[in-house]
């Protein structure tokens, strides 16, 4: 098997199938990794959506034990929405990060994955292999920075000289010794833009990330949102662009390659108010199919009322009393009393003194009289 010229071949098909860029690296143990894993579990910076162990996500032949060469590949996604919709006084609006304003990108990478492995197959009928697509246990930043795609930016997003950080990344393990790509050279320099513009001081220092304090992962939690980041998240309803919106490799970067990640305007930048009264069936049909419903539509509308408190949006409570007296989960009665406590109108107040007497909850009544605490202020 002449391994150069499958490489050659496979790089040229792969051209054919919308992968934008891809590259070529051992499977051997990401070293490095390994120790900022360790040391980020220490520090407790790591988010609790990580898969697998500090081994496995970082020695592939944890994964793949007949494993020779790994695969990365990249796919550039939209960094602006051509016609947006205007957030009004009566329809107040949030966002969704870019990427998710298109069909669910596991989706895309997959099936992109799945057409480069079976042209594998089709030409190495031995092949040995395994798909992987941001879930899996490998880090696909460090996978795609050994192989060439990019360089791992201070905001610890890959950056591509191409693109930018506006990539969506997987990779596919294969017991086939191609030849290593290169890593990019570029590197951030001197620059620190994205470490002083995070809202909330997530990036510890460049290229280290405590997740715990990072909005696009606070943003996908269930429970309560801690107070100090209620004021941060702003209208963000799912995820947090700062970090790569900031960077000047993204300066002018808008690419538009892929229907499948074309913008829909209504869902990447919904309607608050309706998000409240969705129901389990309406959500999954409207957005079910991005990226950010995964975590179903909890986190999703306890974020678009902070977003309504954050606009101090007195024409939403009505809504979010309604929610306040009615809704069986604790978090979300609970947050719609401290929206209406911020929005701080008169109806708001009474809505809160009335519901409190009522509400068996301690963390409820707690969010209650935070609410009615914004009277003093």
């Amino acid at each position: 098997m002449n391994v150069e010229q499958l490489k050659a071949d496979l790089i040229t098909y792969s051209k054919t199938i919308g992968i934008d860029k891809i590259g070529f690296t051992t499977a051997d143990v990401f070293v490095e990794l390994k120790e900022r894993l360790r040391t980020s579990q220490v520090l407790g910076y790591a988010s609790g959506f990580e898969k697998g162990t500090v081994e496995e996500r970082t020695e592939p032949r944890k994964l793949l034990p007949e494993a020779q060469s790994i695969i990365s590949i990249a796919l550039a996604y939209p960094s602006r929405i051509e016609s947006p919709p205007k957030s009004t006084k009566e329809d107040r609006r949030g966002i969704f990060c870019r990427a998710s304003w298109g069909t669910d990108y596991h989706v895309v990478l997959k099936e992109r994955i799945t057409k480069l492995n079976a042209y594998l197959q089709e030409k190495v009928p031995d092949l040995v292999s395994k798909i992987m697509v941001d879930t899996g246990e490998l880090s696909d930043r460090a996978v795609a920075e050994r192989a060439g795609i990019g360089f791992s930016g201070k905001n610890t997003l890959i950056i591509t000289p191409e693109f930018g950080s506006f990539v969506y990344l997987g990779e596919l393990i294969t017991n086939i010794p191609f030849p290593s790509d290169q890593p990019v050279e570029e590197t951030c320099g001197d620059c620190e833009i994205c470490l002083t513009a995070c809202p909330t001081g997530a990036l510890v220092q460049g290229g280290q990330l405590n997740a715990q304090k990072c909005l696009a992962f606070l943003t996908q939690t269930k429970d309560f949102l801690p107070d100090p980041f209620r004021e941060k998240i702003g209208t963000r309803v799912y995820g947090c662009d700062t970090c790569q919106a900031v960077c000047p490799w993204n300066k002018q970067v808008d690419f538009h390659l892929h229907e499948e990640f074309e913008a829909e305007p209504e869902i990447a930048k919904p309607k608050l108010k309706p998000m409240l009264r969705i129901s389990n069936r309406e959500f999954r049909e409207k957005f079910g199919h991005i990226s950010g419903s995964w975590r179903g539509k909890n986190p999703l509308q306890r974020n678009a009322m902070i977003a309504l408190a954050h606009y101090k949006d007195e024409s939403a409570v009505e809504v979010l009393t309604e929610v306040m007296n009615n809704d069986v989960r604790p978090v979300i009665r609970g947050t719609a009393a401290w929206a209406l406590g911020k929005i701080g109108s008169k109806e708001a107040f009474i809505a809160i003194e009335q519901a409190i007497d009522k509400e068996k909850d301690e963390q409820v009544r707690f969010e209650m009289e935070k609410g009615l605490s914004f009277q003093k202020q």
